[in-house]
């Protein structure tokens, strides 16, 4: 199992240890009623959010010393792809859930805002709004389960249709396609995490394509996302940090903002600027600011007008990412065998109540199954090819996705309004 599901997800970490918590355990949710056996693998958790879920109910006991004990052969500047983690450290969700939850799960519509923005300045400032939501509260502890090849995951909010799909295992690629409003919101991603281990530190970035774009306005939005850095001496923390840009070339406005790391003494003390962001809108071709971007990711992001010193809030993460809702399965014959919550049912069913060594064996019963098809593909002389996208790698090896269909249809799989 790749670490890469790891990176992103030390930080959406803590979660293999379970928990006998009612609002936890959410598994196969079945919205309407029927055959629940067709679904009954399924096993959906809540998401990340900055009141309640996972994040609220998780804390896993002698976490940092069980962490330091994985890395103690590891050497520094090593790259960590294949790092291979042990179930009881799994978060009980695949990284294509990981990666959808940062888009469906959301208590404000603001990919509906991005299109209807009265003019370019005002949607970009929607779509970088939008960009700082899809920024989760970092755990320090687990990971998410690194997707087999041809894992899918397919979920609906209201008019947002959400499609990801693992189109590649080794390095991992993941790439997903939504649609929203009417087809008047198109975000296609092509994502490949690099972590890297540095001796006292993890920091994982992440590689790929990832596009926002409003046909109705002729624009396409390219976004970058920030590093996630663990830190395991001297004293453990995760954060986000690292320059992110947006870009629109045809209006020729782009955003740019540092997501800040803590200031730490060498025993830990400290913090300054933890969830901190910094950054300004500017046009592209004169480099003159438009306006400056302050505030910290987990609270407000206020935006003040260079030209008329007025201040107003870019971003309100508790009405953004606080309290969010946990998906539920709404069409039991819908459910496809490649869903991620059924692919992983039953690890994640066994994590949930502790059982860690059928954890164990679940674990490996998936991954088993994943290399024996592969084994047969190579001896056939079969070459996979992903269901819903194309795949394909640039001369700077950067990986590109896009899918075969101009929308996305409705999921089996809902986020309750």
């Amino acid at each position: 199992m790749s670490f890469y599901a790891r990176w992103i997800f030390l930080w959406f970490t803590g979660a293999a240890s379970g928990s006998d918590t009612p609002g936890l355990v959410m598994q196969m949710q079945v919205e309407s009623e029927g055959d629940a056996a067709a679904c009954a693998a399924a096993v959906l958790t809540p998401p990340l959010s900055l009141e309640g879920g996972l994040a609220a109910e998780l804390q896993p006991a002698n976490l940092v010393q069980r962490v330091l004990s994985l890395f103690c052969n590891v050497r520094p500047g090593s790259d960590l792809s294949h790092f291979q983690l042990p179930a009881t450290f799994n978060l009980p969700k695949s990284q294509l859930q990981m990666y959808g939850e940062g888009v469906y799960c959301a208590g404000e519509d603001l990919l509906s805002r991005c299109a209807g923005g009265k003019d370019s300045l005002d949607r970009l400032k929607s779509v970088l709004a939008w960009s700082i939501s899809t920024t989760r509260p970092p755990i320090f502890g687990f990971a998410p389960y690194n997707p087999v090849l041809g894992e899918t995951h397919h979920v609906s909010h209201g008019s947002l249709n959400v499609l990801l799909e693992q189109v590649s295992h080794r390095p991992p690629v993941s790439a997903l396609h939504a649609t929203a409003a009417g087809g008047e919101v198109r975000l296609v991603w092509c994502q490949s995490p690099v972590p890297k281990f540095h001796g006292a530190s993890i920091e994982a970035a992440v590689r790929g394509r990832r596009e926002l774009r409003l046909p109705r306005h002729g624009e396409t939005y390219e976004l970058d996302c920030p590093n996630l850095l663990i830190r395991l001496l001297p004293s453990p923390a995760v954060e986000w940090s690292g320059d992110v840009r947006v870009v629109c070339v045809e209006s020729g406005l782009e955003a740019e903002i540092s997501f800040c790391r803590s200031r730490r003494s060498f025993l830990g003390f400290g913090g300054g600027d933890a969830r901190c962001v910094k950054g300004r809108i500017l046009r592209s071709a004169s480099r003159e600011i438009v306006c400056e971007i302050d505030g910290f990711w987990d609270r407000t992001v206020s935006l003040k007008d260079v030209s008329t010193g007025e201040v107003s809030v870019l971003y309100d993460a508790h009405r953004a990412i606080g309290n969010l809702t946990t998906p539920v399965v709404h069409d039991n014959k819908g459910v496809a065998a490649s869903e991620s919550a059924v692919v992983w049912g039953e690890v994640s069913d066994s994590l949930l109540k502790k059982d860690w060594e059928r954890a164990r064996q679940a674990k490996r019963r998936v991954e088993d199954e994943a290399r024996k098809l592969a084994k047969e593909r190579n001896e056939k002389g079969e070459v996979w090819m992903p269901k819903h996208f194309s795949l394909s790698q640039s001369k700077d090896g950067e990986w590109e996705c896009w899918p075969l269909e101009e929308s996305v249809p409705p999921a089996p799989i809902v986020v309750p309004s």
